[in-house]
């Protein structure tokens, strides 16, 4: 009981810490390419994740967690696949609109739901599909806006939301085949995405804005402001994997949608971003989809721990039903014998009695 209540406080400590440290850097990158007009999404995500890399560095140094090497080929494969899941997102929304956009990180959720199903045989229940569905319906009201399409914009969202499911998945699976801790994960694949996105942000950044990474002015306030986004990355990609791995990738999808409507809500509140009805109404819907969603995982997670101490109690009740016809098996056959013989040991039931 101890051991679930800890679980349960360490999930709700890494959902918090997702939801706080995402909503900062929104509103810090926000600023930084807004405000500042430092528009190299791709290249400041490699920097987010090379000094996550050298801060998880620090800490394995003060020995906060072990190095536990395992697959070099998973690591590898997982580490770049993250990496260009993250180019071709920014490049979504560089040949699409914001519309498509949001329509785009919409359809993770159905798509992760699908794989899932397909290649893990998880199953989905009724209630969980109907409070997504919710949850979806929502967030699209609030935040689509205008729908155009283009070739080339809609291959760019299938490979972005095909590689993101596929690379969230791995996340849970990989912590859950080598035993591995987020942090463990996060430190060994940090330098391959890193490496992929330092190599290929400042072309894809030149690609979508026509601007060099390397000719901007580099200003006192800008410096101030990738440092800070920088710092709050390691929060936000140390939860990421945190979250993932406790939950599911599919819970995680729905966190970032939490994150999005108090992303809209900040906005309108600190930066006097426009906001209407539509907003509010999708907001709500989403709330609602996002605590039915919530409210039946935790159900669903209870009745199955009732299940399993159910199932544990009814063996050890059929073990120890065994061993009692075992001994009255035994004592009759030396009951009935008018010369004491010794007694035929069964070597399963003995093992198990």
């Amino acid at each position: 009981m101890s051991e679930n209540k800890g679980f349960e406080l360490g999930t709700i400590g890494a959902l918090g810490l997702s939801v706080v440290s995402s909503v900062s850097i929104v509103i810090c990158n926000k600023a930084l390419i807004s405000s500042l007009g430092f528009t190299f999404a791709t290249t400041l995500t490699s920097w987010h994740l090379l000094v996550t890399f050298c801060s998880l560095h620090v800490a394995l140094w003060m020995k906060f967690f072990e190095h536990k090497p395992f697959d070099a080929k998973a690591v590898i494969g997982f580490g770049i696949l993250n990496g260009i899941s993250i180019g071709l997102l920014n490049l979504s929304l560089g040949f699409n609109s914001v519309g498509f956009y949001q329509m785009t990180k919409l359809a993770i959720i159905p798509c992760t739901v699908l794989l899932e199903t397909l290649f893990f045989r998880k199953k989905f229940s009724r209630s969980i599909q109907l409070s997504l569905t919710i949850l979806l319906m929502g967030v699209g009201i609030a935040t689509v806006t205008d729908m155009q399409l283009n070739t080339l914009g809609s291959i760019l969202s299938f490979l972005a939301v095909l590689t993101t499911c596929i690379a969230q998945i791995m996340t849970n699976t990989i912590q859950k085949k080598y035993k591995v801790s987020s942090t463990q994960l996060l430190y060994q694949s940090c330098p391959y995405q890193a490496l992929t996105l330092f190599v290929s942000g400042p072309f894809l950044d030149w690609f979508l804005t026509s601007q060099n990474v390397f000719a901007f002015k580099y200003t006192p306030q800008v410096l101030v402001f990738i440092v800070l986004s920088c710092l709050i990355s390691v929060s936000v990609n140390f939860s990421t994997f945190l979250v993932i791995g406790k939950t599911s990738p599919v819970t995680y999808q729905v966190l970032g949608h939490l994150k999005t409507c108090l992303v809209l809500a900040f906005g309108y509140v600190l930066l006097h971003d426009p906001f209407s009805w539509r907003n509010i109404l999708g907001i709500l819907v989403a709330l609602v989809g996002m605590v039915l969603y919530s409210y039946l995982c935790t159900r669903e997670s209870q009745q199955k721990t009732t299940d399993a101490s159910a199932q544990s109690s009814s063996q050890a009740k059929e073990g120890e039903a065994e061993a009692l016809i075992n001994i009255e098996n035994g004592t009759g056959i030396l009951a009935d014998a008018a010369v004491p013989m010794a007694p035929v040991w069964s070597s399963n039931k003995d093992l198990h009695a």
